[in-house]
């Protein structure tokens, strides 16, 4: 049963209360999880309603939660998605989550995320990661490539999301920040629906 807290964006409550360099702190930090312009982007970029969805390719939630935020994605029109890959349960998770984040240089996030999503193997293995972007039409040789150029950047991206985790005081995946909402646990589409639905009641 996903858990739901209203969150003011939790931070932001936290701002008005302290002084100076740590009211600036935590400014940074909404900006950082709203505003990276690494973060990978879903959905419609100019939505009325942002979703954040931290998530690892190992966790069997994210797994069953993506085609149904896709599907919502899709029919609704209107929301933003911000990825925010938050690789903690395998060693595998990070590759994965490197080789996601390297596909958006070729454009091409999207479908890594959804084919690494749907790996079947829990933890993935190396050589499922690589079929599963292959099957996506990910260029892999340009992957490789983008993985070497790019990789204090993606390294850098990883940190961020983890330090973003760590100042939300998440405690495992999926989550996703709707509007002012964060849920804890997987949704199906009716789920996103009716979040996305307080959400811009809330507005």
């Amino acid at each position: 049963m996903p858990r739901y807290f209203l969150i003011p964006f939790a931070l932001v409550a936290f701002v008005f209360a302290m002084p100076g360099a740590e009211a600036q702190k935590k400014f940074d930090l909404v900006e950082s999880v709203l505003n990276d312009p690494a973060a990978p982007v879903g959905g419609n970029p100019k939505g009325d309603i942002t979703i954040v969805a931290f998530l690892d390719y190992n966790c069997p939630y994210c797994r069953r939660a993506t085609p149904e935020l896709d599907k919502f994605i899709a029919s609704d029109g209107h929301v933003k998605v911000i990825y925010k890959d938050w690789p903690i349960l395998a060693p595998s998770s990070i590759v994965a989550a490197k080789v996601a984040i390297a596909a958006n240089y070729q454009g091409k996030y999207q479908a890594a995320h959804d084919a690494l999503m749907a790996i079947k193997l829990r933890p993935a293995t190396l050589p499922a990661i690589k079929a599963a972007v292959q099957s996506a039409g990910i260029d892999i040789v340009q992957l490789d490539k983008d993985l070497a150029a790019h990789n204090a950047d993606i390294g850098a991206l990883l940190q961020r999301n983890i330090a973003e985790a760590d100042a939300l005081h998440l405690q495992g995946t999926p989550v996703f920040l709707v509007g002012p909402y964060l849920i804890a646990g997987g949704l199906d589409e009716a789920g996103f629906r009716k979040a996305v639905g307080r959400a811009r009641a809330a507005k």
